[in-house]
């Protein structure tokens, strides 16, 4: 069934807007997309300057000048001095350090792919409510046509004796109703198109001209089981969890470590002036090697491994709720999908045609004075129904559709 009617959406000159195109520019254009990708740029910056050394400290010194006369000859051990010194970490820490920073940066990778399937998801959803709102108006403007024709046969009858007043107000009262739907629908497509905007980064006013022909056709799926498989080995959002888990775990080994002191070596030369008689002196040498002593390590680096430990078992738990709601999530989408393709296929090849044919045949009836005006409204109300409720079985398959593609994580789901 496709409704090819012209004039009913006043799109003017506006590109047209394919489900695709909506999708190609909100990847490209999205901020909340960008803002995520900028994180994870910002986050895989980070690891090198975790696993390198702290900076030398270079450091330059008067030591034992006689505040008397500040004459840097007058005693033996005065001295100018210039050394540097080198924090060196225990062994191991600087890797683990790295190693925590490399695994939260590969999660915000995933965060990454999470955030766009999510935005997908959101674009589609968008782009197929509009697209049933405006499939909803052009019914609506064929019935209140035929609405009108009714009007106008039942006037014609009544006036020559053969008809009821009453038919005729029943058509204009249900003409009117469908003038109400159009208003509600004509409202509720410029609130879709906005929030559409706002996913492809548009003006929120800008004009959208979606197609009114689409490929009908709904595909058939994988087993319920088989896309468990597939989002447990593709789903972003487990695999940002998981990696947050191995970064856990790198902090847990880093406050171990805590219990082992860290070093600090340093070499300083000490220049000394002539004697006031002239006699020269020798320069002094000075190395330096000093150690965090952790005395304090049943309140502090105790304290640290029992909370990275906490840690860690928060996020594994995460983990496994986080599946159990994908689980959740796939199942729904699933039997959403199920439940809604089957019910576009009964409206299409069964439940419409049948209505189609009531509708024509009561007409004729009609015509006739076989039968009534109130049974013919009816039927053409009925037949209204069931063309709306198919757009909108069909607008929800395909939103089950990119729900499910989302929960797993890849798109190509079928069979």
């Amino acid at each position: 069934m496709l409704l090819v009617l012209s004039g009913i959406v006043n799109a003017e000159q506006a590109p047209l807007l394919t489900l695709q195109s909506a999708v190609d520019i909100a990847v490209q254009d999205n901020p909340s997309l960008a803002q995520i990708q900028a994180r994870s740029e910002a986050l895989a910056a980070i690891p090198s300057q975790l696993g390198s050394l702290p900076d030398p400290v270079i450091s330059f010194n008067a030591l034992n000048l006689p505040v008397d006369t500040f004459n840097l000859g007058q005693e033996n051990m005065t001295q100018m001095q210039g050394g540097i010194s080198q924090a060196f970490p225990f062994f191991g820490k600087l890797a683990l350090r790295e190693e925590a920073a490399t695994y939260q940066a590969e999660a915000a990778t995933h965060d990454v792919t999470e955030a766009r399937f999510r935005l997908l998801r959101d674009v589609k959803k968008a782009w197929w409510a509009l697209f049933y709102l405006e499939r909803a108006l052009e019914i609506i403007i064929v019935n209140q046509d035929l609405l009108r024709q009714f009007v106008k046969i039942a006037s014609t009858k009544y006036e020559v004796g053969e008809g009821l007043q009453q038919d005729v107000l029943l058509a204009q009262l249900e003409l009117s109703k469908l003038l109400d739907s159009e208003i509600v629908l004509t409202g509720a497509i410029a609130k879709s198109k906005a929030q559409l905007n706002a996913l492809l980064d548009l003006p929120a006013n800008r004009k959208i001209n979606i197609p009114k022909q689409i490929a009908e056709n709904l595909p058939v799926l994988q087993s319920e089981s088989a896309l468990f498989v597939q989002a447990e080995s593709y789903r972003a959002l487990l695999a940002s969890r998981r990696e947050t888990i191995h970064a856990a775990q790198s902090r847990l080994a880093l406050a171990e470590k805590d219990f082992y002191p860290d070093f600090k070596v340093g070499a300083y030369y000490g220049g000394r002036a002539d004697t006031l008689s002239g006699k020269e002196r020798a320069d002094f040498l000075s190395l330096k090697l000093s150690m965090t002593v952790p005395i304090f390590a049943a309140s502090k680096q105790s304290k640290a491994v029992d909370q990275r430990h906490s840690e860690l078992m928060q996020q594994r738990y995460a983990l496994q709720d986080q599946w159990n709601n994908v689980r959740v999530e796939i199942s729904t989408a699933y039997s959403d999908f199920q439940q809604t393709k089957n019910q576009a296929l009964l409206f299409k090849s069964g439940i419409i045609p049948q209505a189609r044919q009531t509708v024509a045949s009561m007409l004729a009836g009609y015509q006739v004075n076989k039968v009534d005006f109130l049974n013919l409204v009816r039927s053409q109300i009925t037949l209204y129904n069931y063309e709306t409720q198919y757009w909108k079985a069909l607008t929800q398959a395909n939103q089950a559709l990119a729900q499910l593609t989302a929960v797993v994580g890849k798109e190509e789901i079928y069979e």
